[in-house]
This record gives structure tokens, sequence and C-alpha cells, in this order.
């Protein structure tokens, strides 16, 4: 399990937010592989952004949005995917496929929602086919 993440104050808290970021989506990456799934990519990037977690099931790609969180003073975490960035990602999902030479196969995204409260352990809602 994840462990507490302090939140710091200053210049260090970018880096603090990076690590959170990171340590929800080692969570999230595990929970999925525990489900069943197999990842093939961990934050693919391109010129156009970024997808988090890439994974199959043997018939279904999984596209799947991790957002992490310390708290719910902006909304929950799953609250941050916009429609928006819903779009950014179904584009980027083509775009793995054409680069992986992947013909037709269906595309689930998924969401993971982590909320890392200070002082507790983190807890994990996976919202399958978010969009």
């Amino acid at each position: 399990m994840m462990g507490t993440v302090e939140r710091p104050a200053g210049d260090a808290r970018a880096a603090w937010r990076v690590e959170l970021g990171r340590r929800g989506e080692e969570l999230a990456a595990r929970h999925l592989e525990n489900t069943g799934l197999v990842v093939l990519s961990r934050n693919w990037r391109s010129r156009a952004g970024e997808l988090d977690l890439v994974l199959t099931d043997g018939r279904t790609l999984v596209v799947c949005e991790v957002k992490t969180r310390s708290g719910v003073e902006y909304g929950l975490p799953a609250e941050a995917v916009t429609p928006e960035k819903r779009e950014r990602i179904r584009r980027l999902a083509q775009q793995w496929l054409r680069d992986h030479e992947v013909g037709w196969c269906p595309v689930r995204y998924d969401v993971v929602a982590v909320l890392a409260p200070r002082g507790q352990n983190p807890s994990l809602k996976h919202i399958k086919g978010a969009f």
C-alpha cells in the first residue's frame, strides 16, 4: 500500500505533487494488474499529451486516466477529468493505436481516482467505462 505523502510548503510543493501523482499511478497500475489487466504502456507521451496507463484484458484496449488528490478541497479526483481532457485522451488513444500498429479493437476508457489524505491510507476507486 502507498504510504502517506506529507504536503510541503514553498518551492517543494511542485515536487511533492509530482511524487503524489507517481505514487497514485503506481497504486492504480498494481490494482488494475490484480484485476487481470496487462499494462502495455505507462506514461506514453506524444507531442499532443500523455496517456497514464494503456492496458488490455486480451480483447479490449483499456485507456486509464489516473487522478490522485490529497484531499477534496478542489473536488473529487475523478471530477478533474473534464470533457476537454476526455476528448484529448480519446485522440491520444487513436494515436497510440496507430503508433503501435494495432488494427481495430474495442477501446474502453477508465478512470482510477486515488484519494491519499495526509496521515491516512489511500483509497482507490476504479470507474470502468467512465467516458
